[in-house]
C-alpha cells in the first residue's frame, strides 16, 4: 500500500491520466508507460535519481526527458515530468504508481468492453491456475519472456481484446510476483479504473441469466457500485454461494454452513 509522499503522487498522476484522450492514445500511454516500468525496475540508479528530493525538481525532470523523450509520446512524458517533479516514499513506488497508470490507461482503451477485459484476465488466470506444469513453466526465470508469453500464446492470440492481451504479456513478463498475483492485481486495478466492484462467485451450479441478474443487482445495491461478477462452478459446494468483494466473504454454501455446524458442535 502506498502511503506519505506516494499516496499522494498517484492521486495527482492519475489526474495528469485524465479519461478524454481516444481509445488508440490511451493504448499508446498504457504500453508506452508498461516499457518505462520495466527500465526503472531494471535501474536502480537511475530510480533513485527521480525520486531524489535533494536533487533539483528541474534537473530531474531534463533527466527523464533525455532518457525518455524521444521513446515516448507528449502524453506519457509529461506524466513522466510531472512524476519526477514530486516527493516519493521510496524509490520503488515510481514504478509501482507507473504500473497502475499503465493498467487504467490500457484497461481504458478498450471502451464500452472495459469489464470485459477483467472476464477476460479472470478467463486465463483460472486456466494457469488449473494447469500446474503451465503455472510451474511461467514462473520459470530462466525462460526468456518470449518463450514464457508463447506457452500461453494459444489461449489469447486472436481470442482476447488486445488490452487483455497486453495486460498478460506485462504479467509474464513482471519480474516480481506469480503471474496469477500480477493477473489478479491487474484485475482489481481495471475494475477500480471503470468505478466498479470485482466479485467473485463460487456456485454448485451454473446460475441462470435470470439469478445472474438479480445477484449482481443485489451486489450492486449493496455495494453501491457497479459490479464485475466472476463466476467459478465448484460441485463441492453441495449448494448455495460463497462470494468474495474485497476482504468481504459472504459463505452461503450447505459445506459452509456444515463446517460451521461441526466448529460448533466440537466447541
Amino acid at each position: 500500500m502506498l502511503r506519505g509522499a506516494s499516496a499522494e503522487a498517484i492521486a495527482g498522476l492519475s489526474e495528469k491520466l485524465g479519461k478524454s484522450d481516444t481509445l488508440a492514445d490511451q493504448a499508446k500511454t498504457g504500453e508506452e508507460l508498461f516499457g518505462v516500468v520495466r527500465i526503472l525496475r531494471s535501474d536502480a540508479a537511475l530510480r533513485r535519481v527521480l525520486t531524489d528530493s535533494s536533487v533539483d525538481p528541474e534537473a530531474r525532470t531534463g533527466l527523464a526527458e533525455s532518457i525518455f523523450g524521444s521513446a515516448v509520446g507528449d502524453r506519457t512524458m509529461k506524466i513522466l515530468a510531472d512524476a519526477a517533479t514530486r516527493r516519493w516514499t521510496v524509490s520503488g513506488d515510481l514504478p509501482e504508481v507507473l504500473e497502475r497508470l499503465a493498467v487504467v490507461s490500457t484497461v481504458r482503451s478498450a471502451g464500452k468492453d472495459g469489464a470485459k477485459v477483467g472476464d477476460e484476465l479472470f478467463a486465463v488466470r483460472r486456466i494457469i491456475n488449473g494447469n500446474p506444469e503451465l503455472r510451474s513453466a511461467l514462473s520459470d526465470q530462466t525462460r526468456s519472456d518470449e518463450d514464457r508469453s508463447a506457452l500461453v500464446g494459444g489461449l489469447i492470440d486472436g481470442k482476447t481484446l488486445p488490452a487483455t492481451a497486453l495486460l498478460v504479456k506485462e504479467a509474464i513478463s513482471r519480474s516480481r510476483g506469480t503471474v496469477s498475483a500480477v493477473l489478479e492485481r491487474y484485475l482489481l486495478l481495471g475494475a477500480e479504473a471503470l468505478d466498479e466492484a470485482v466479485a467473485t462467485v463460487h456456485t454448485a451450479r451454473e446460475l441462470s441469466s435470470s439469478e445472474t441478474e438479480r445477484l449482481l443487482a443485489a451486489l450492486s445495491k449493496q455495494y453501491g457500485s457497479e459490479v464485475q461478477l466472476h463466476l467459478v462452478v465448484d460441485p463441492s459446494l453441495v449448494g448455495g454461494m460463497r462470494i468474495q468483494i474485497g476482504d468481504d466473504v459472504i459463505d452461503g454454501t450447505v459445506s459452509g454452513r456444515l463446517d460451521e455446524a461441526g466448529r460448533k458442535l466440537a466447541s
